[in-house]
């Protein structure tokens, strides 16, 4: 069993940047990829980063360059920072992890991005 405790988000002005936490239960921490997604209202869950047990990096086209995600192993954590952020781009994002079969995910942390 994993678990996957979140923290950070918020409101932001258009053009701000914001930092989300996940800590991550387990002793195998660095032997998973962890995933990034979020989801906008009425819209479709989507992907927006993967960071691999070998430390690479994905990030969907739209945050290229702007969003980083990053992991600590020997703290557990995943680290994820957001700059220049849209308005459009408020929505819950959310931690996971999938081991074998099984997909894991943080409660996400709700994100605002108005003036």
């Amino acid at each position: 069993q994993v678990q996957l405790v979140e923290s950070g988000g918020g409101l932001v002005q258009p053009g701000g940047s914001l930092r989300l936490s996940c800590a991550a239960s387990g002793n195998i921490f660095s032997h998973y990829h962890m995933g990034w997604y979020r989801r906008a209202p009425e819209k479709q869950r989507e992907l927006v980063a993967l960071i691999t047990s070998g430390v690479s990096t994905n990030y969907t086209d739209s945050v290229k360059g702007r969003f980083t995600i990053s992991r600590d192993n020997a703290k557990n954590t995943v680290d994820r920072q957001m700059n220049s952020l849209k308005p459009e781009e408020a929505a819950v994002y959310y931690c996971n992890t999938r081991i074998l079969t099984k997909n894991y995910w943080g409660r996400g942390n709700q994100v605002n991005v108005t003036s």
